[in-house]
C-alpha cells in the first residue's frame, strides 16, 4: 500500500538494500540447507562481495552498521518515508534472527536435539529468505510490505 505518496525509483532501490543485513545474518542458519542442496549454492553468488566486505568489518563493525542504519536513516525524517520504514522493517528482521541465534544456542546445550535444530535452522532460514524475498519485490513494486506483527511494529517507530 502506497500511503505516503508515490515512490520514485530511486527510493525504491534503496529501499531494498536494507535487507541484506537480514539475509547475511541469516545465511547461518541455512548452513544445513545449503550443506544438502549445494546447487542453492548458486543464488548466493552475487551477495559474494557484499558478504566478504560485510564480514570483514568484524562484530563490532556489523554491529556500528545496524546502529548507523537506525540513526541515520530510520530516525531521519529528511529522507522518505518509503525508505525509512523498510529500513526499519529490515532491522527488526535482524533483530529477530538474533533472538532466534539465542534460541539456537540454548537448544544445542541439550543433548540429542540434532535433528531438532538442524529443521529449527531450516525453517528460520526459509522464513527470513521468504521475507526479505517478499519484502523487496514488494519495494521494487512501490508497495509497503506488510510482514504481520513486524510490520506492525515498523509503523510504530516510523511516524
Amino acid at each position: 500500500m502506497v500511503w505516503r505518496g508515490t515512490t520514485t525509483i530511486s527510493e525504491r532501490i534503496f529501499a531494498c538494500l536494507p535487507y541484506l543485513l537480514p539475509i547475511i545474518d541469516g545465511l547461518v542458519f541455512g548452513s544445513f540447507l545449503l550443506r544438502q542442496f549445494p546447487v542453492l549454492q548458486i543464488l548466493l553468488l552475487p551477495l559474494q562481495p557484499v558478504l566478504v566486505i560485510y564480514g570483514s568489518l568484524g562484530q563490532l563493525g556489523q554491529l556500528l552498521v545496524f546502529f548507523a542504519l537506525f540513526i541515520f536513516v530510520v530516525r531521519n525524517e529528511k529522507i522518505s518515508h518509503f525508505i525509512r520504514f523498510n529500513t526499519m522493517q529490515a532491522i527488526l528482521l535482524d533483530i529477530v534472527i538474533f533472538l532466534c541465534t539465542i534460541l539456537v544456542r540454548v537448544l544445542t546445550q541439550i543433548p540429542n536435539t540434532g535433528f531438532a535444530i538442524e529443521t529449527i535452522a531450516n525453517t528460520i532460514f526459509l522464513g527470513i529468505v521468504a521475507a526479505v524475498v517478499y519484502s523487496v519485490a514488494q519495494s521494487l513494486l512501490g508497495r509497503y510490505a506488510e510482514i504481520p506483527a513486524i510490520s506492525d511494529a515498523v509503523y510504530m517507530q516510523v511516524r
